[in-house]
């Protein structure tokens, strides 16, 4: 199995990371509208965690935008790259994650993320952190609002309000199905707000989460069960290879007292 590694120079100290953030933060592009939504591909990106292991595994799941069909599909097993802490998650993930979209047989396209974009204290969630380290255009779709103020949308799909740090809009709470709670909609890198909506609509056909991101939450799923069972047994595993199937999987919960997708970031 191999074991992608951190990066050279990654950050080790919550200081590092808080300013490798406010580096790139003004790199984000926000004035571009991104691709049309339903067109092209699609890519979603998902990590599951053992920390038991210190593993983190990471999917990359390309669909048809048109047909939502799977395209191609990649994984990558690292070892964790930096400790739990809120607004900083990024620096867990991204590694894993550029690894696998770095095995796509294919351009991924426009990027879906499990977390936040804008959505984020210091405006610079994961979206737009792998926005400006990739160059792709990202958005993020979060389950939960984080800390964020909203009001409900109308209860039919399509309803939105405006997700809100004071009076400054940084996402949209967006109804994906009748009568069910909304997702939280974020700019990342080189989307609009409205496009970043509309995309998510269209990635929402029959449920409340966008495809990509079910899809890519069920293989790094199942390409953590195989890294974890390969090193307890202490054999040759499947974990980065790309192309496995996404069959759900139980996977390792994160630290006592939090939800990786409300601090995915």
């Amino acid at each position: 199995m191999t074991i992608v590694g951190v990066p050279a120079g990654w950050p080790a100290t919550e200081e590092e990371a808080r300013a490798v953030q406010d580096d790139l933060r003004g790199r984000v592009v926000l004035d571009e509208p991104g691709p049309p939504p339903g067109t092209g591909l699609v890519t979603g990106v998902d990590v599951a965690y053992d920390d038991g292991l210190d593993l983190v595994a990471a999917a990359a799941v390309v669909l048809d935008a048109a047909t939502l069909d799977v395209v191609a599909q990649a994984t990558a097993v690292g070892r964790v790259s930096f400790p739990y802490v809120p607004g900083l998650l990024a620096f867990r993930e991204i590694p894993a994650v550029t690894a696998a979209l770095e095995r796509l047989p294919c351009p991924p396209g426009l990027v879906v993320c499990d977390g936040y974009g804008l959505a984020h204290p210091r405006r610079f969630g994961l979206a737009s952190h792998l926005g400006v380290l990739t160059g792709l255009p990202v958005l993020g779709v979060a389950k939960n609002p984080f800390t964020f103020a909203y009001d409900e949308p109308a209860p039919a799909r399509g309803g939105w309000t405006p997700l809100l740090a004071g009076t400054e809009e940084v996402g949209r709470a967006v109804r994906t199905r009748d009568g069910v709670k909304p997702v939280f909609v974020s700019v990342g890198h080189r989307v609009s707000l409205g496009n970043a909506v509309a995309h998510t609509l269209a990635l929402t056909p029959a449920y409340r989460l966008p495809e990509t991101t079910r899809r890519a939450d069920a293989l790094c799923r199942q390409a953590l069960r195989e890294a974890a069972g390969s090193c307890r047994a202490g054999r040759p595993g499947r974990g980065g290879e790309a192309g496995a199937a996404p069959t759900a999987r139980p996977s390792a919960p994160p630290p006592p007292g939090t939800d990786r997708t409300d601090e995915s970031m």
